[in-house]
């Protein structure tokens, strides 16, 4: 019996896993996708209206080129952000498995030389 009351006391400090943030993360990446079709349509709708409003027809692809260029912002934006994230997951002791590994080489076979 003494052995079953500490199985349940295991059990019950057991933290639950967190199941949102597989779902957060998701949501994040589909925003991204959004962000650029949303920008391309408002950059075309910009043209479209500098088209209307000039009666010029190359005033359209400066609109365009705006949607373009808001897409690849919002890229870059997300990749600073991932790569600010990945950069700190490297600074933790489990994840430095690289800097390990090189050390070890270092032990087995001397100074290296190139």
């Amino acid at each position: 019996m003494a052995t079953d009351n500490n199985q349940d006391t295991n059990t019950q400090e057991e933290e639950p896993k967190p199941r949102i943030k597989p779902i957060i993360e998701a949501a994040d990446h589909l925003s991204l996708g959004i962000s650029m079709v949303v920008a391309v349509i408002m950059g075309v709708g910009i043209g479209w209206l500098l088209k209307r409003w000039t009666d010029e027809p190359w005033t359209f692809w400066i609109g365009v080129f705006i949607g373009v260029a808001a897409a690849i912002l919002n890229v870059y934006k997300a990749y600073s952000r991932q790569y600010k994230e990945f950069e700190e997951l490297a600074k933790q002791d489990r994840y430095a498995i690289k800097k390990q590994l090189d050390e070890e080489d270092d032990e087995d076979y001397g100074e290296k030389n190139y």
